[in-house]
Formats: C-alpha cells, structure tokens, sequence
C-alpha cells in the first residue's frame, strides 16, 4: 500500500525559508515521477514542483528562483525548499506520487506566510 506523509510545514514571515518532507512508503522513489502541489483558500489545486523519473524538475513560473525539489532515494523521501517566502505562497502543500497511471497523495501540510 504506497502511503506519502508530508511534514514541515508551519507559520513563517515573508522572506523566510521552510524545508518540506515527503515520506513515501510502499514503493520506491528512485523510478518515480514526483511532485508538490499546492491549494490556497478558494483556489483550485496547483503544480508548484515536479520530479521526473529522471530527475529533471520543472517549477511553476510565481516560484521558480525560490522553489527548488529534490529527492533522498536512501531515505525514499522527497523535500521542497523554499526560500523568499511569500504571502502569496500561503496554501496547504501536497505531495504526489504517480505509478502505473495513478496519483498517490499526502494528506497535505499547511503553510502560512504572513506579511
């Protein structure tokens, strides 16, 4: 059963860093494609991060320079640093895992960024 549980998420002022943890169970990470998402109040869910197979990352435009993904595969974790946070970063941040076809999520972390 593949199972992702995030952490490190909290409340920080603008300008400040936050390191998020994703940890995976029940598969490996090492072959997979995988990605932070991200929801803010009243807004549909959003790509912030993605990992692929491959190791090449892709990052939406608002936090490129800022965001940046990588994975541990001793650890079979995946972290999201952000640096230069942002009110704007404000949202609950989601882990995703895709194998054969289908997204696995975590439950999600809140993050608040307050001005």
């Amino acid at each position: 059963q593949v199972q992702l549980v995030e952490s490190g998420g909290g409340l920080v002022q603008a300008g400040g860093s936050l390191r998020l943890s994703c940890a995976v169970s029940g598969t490996t990470i090492s072959t997979k494609a995988m990605g932070w998402y991200r929801q803010a109040p009243g807004k549909q869910r959003e790509l912030a991060a993605r990992m692929s197979r491959g190791g090449f990352t892709t990052y939406e435009d608002s936090v490129k320079g800022r965001f940046t993904i990588s994975r541990d595969n001793a650890k079979n974790t995946v972290y999201l640093q952000m640096n230069s946070l942002e009110p704007e970063d404000t949202a609950v941040y989601y882990c995703n895992l895709e194998l054969n076809g289908l997204g696995y999520w975590g439950p999600g972390t809140q993050v608040t960024v307050s001005s």
